[in-house]
């Protein structure tokens, strides 16, 4: 079995040095090459082979975020994984934006180092039970507000407004909906156009998952 190829990005050498030597001993990871910054490693990743950077956040020159974002962008194959003493939301999700696979803390043991990089090279996700801690309560969180947002929506739609989502939801057409309700087809579509923007959906398939998720169905 070939080797995971690192390309380890840090601007402290003594923690690049602490990487290489507590990875020297693992059989199947190879320490290719090192970088002090993100563009350091740009040009590198130009002239060496690698599977996997492991990468901090906090650089000068050009940080761990910039630096994924252009390595992801460039190097499709290559799979990032972030170790930096930054536990911070902004910096977790900005992170997972730019195409970091995975996010563990310095202050993780070399087991679950190895662990992450092993899972990360395999294309799969990785996260320290800190991080995976702040991942949740950001996705709680956009969950309530979310809701909150469905909730006023409902509340702002007029009574034949949720009379015609009902039927879009119960898959009738303009035709039969204008027949069910004695108004002109153009009178629905006027209304169906209508609910599409209040409701800041693409369209009808927008407003069918909308009326289900809000219990809006005959």
């Amino acid at each position: 079995m070939e080797p995971i190829r690192i390309l380890v990005i840090d601007d402290h050498q003594m923690v690049r040095e602490g990487i290489k030597s507590s990875l020297s001993n693992a059989g199947n990871i190879e320490i290719v090459d090192e970088a002090q910054n993100g563009q350091e490693a740009i040009d590198k990743l130009k002239e060496q082979t690698v599977d996997l950077v492991l990468i901090d956040i906090s650089m000068d020159v050009m940080d761990g975020i910039e630096a994924t974002k252009i390595i992801t962008k460039q190097h499709p194959e290559v799979k990032v994984l972030a170790l930096t003493m930054h536990d911070e939301e902004s910096n977790i999700i900005n992170m997972l934006q730019a195409g970091a696979l995975g996010y563990i803390l310095k202050t993780t043991g070399m087991k679950e180092l190895m662990e992450a990089i092993n899972t990360v090279s395999k294309g799969e996700t990785y996260f320290t039970k800190e991080v995976s801690g702040t991942l949740m309560k950001q996705f709680m969180k956009k969950k309530v507000e979310t809701s909150k947002s469905e909730n006023k929506s409902v509340e702002e739609l007029t009574k034949r407004e949720i009379e015609i989502l009902k039927l879009i939801a119960d898959e009738f057409t303009n035709q039969e909906i204008a027949e069910k309700l004695f108004i002109s087809q153009r009178t629905v579509d006027t209304h169906r156009r209508n609910l599409i923007q209040k409701l800041n959906v693409k369209n009808t398939a927008g407003l069918v998952r909308f009326a289900f998720r809000n219990n809006i169905t005959s």
